[in-house]
């Protein structure tokens, strides 16, 4: 008898963790961590819009400086999706460090300029969804002078 109870109780506590393995796997947004960007697109005068077709991999952004500002923006990039009207990072699809180039895109006053992504390298193929890339601009003031500022544009898939 004892035998068959200890049995029983193995069987069951095997199956709350499955089920409980299963839960985790069906509910994987819940492991998501909400975006760290608090403030966005405040830079006055310049911005970002996506030009032509947005692709799962790739897209094309204009960068627009109608400011008397002189910035710079880099390769660096971040990509969201919307979940339930809230913003959540998506995790990088590499294993491992990454990098970016480590370059300078001037972006002077009354200019415009074109950047294009292509994200299957570090994020795969995304899924049908709402999405925004996120971009780190460099208000330039002199050597050294700067501030820092983070554009986003939303996109659909």
């Amino acid at each position: 008898m004892r035998k068959i109870q200890s049995l029983l109780t193995c069987l069951l506590i095997s199956l709350l963790l499955l089920s409980g393995c299963a839960l985790n796997e069906s509910s994987s947004r819940v492991y998501l961590e909400t975006t760290p960007y608090d403030t966005i697109n405040n830079l006055d005068g310049v911005n970002m819009k996506i030009s032509g077709e947005v692709s799962p991999t790739a897209l094309t952004i204009v960068m627009e400086n109608n400011s008397d500002k002189n910035c710079l923006y880099g390769d660096y990039f971040r990509l969201e999706k919307k979940i339930e009207g809230r913003w959540y990072q998506i995790p990088v699809a590499i294993d491992g460090n990454y990098g970016f180039n480590d370059i300078g895109y001037d972006l002077p006053s009354g200019e415009v300029s074109e950047w294009e992504v292509d994200w299957e390298w570090l994020y795969g193929s995304l899924e049908p969804g709402e999405y925004r890339i996120i971009k780190d601009v460099l208000e330039f003031k002199d050597t050294g002078d700067y501030d820092t500022y983070y554009l986003a544009v939303e996109f659909s898939i």
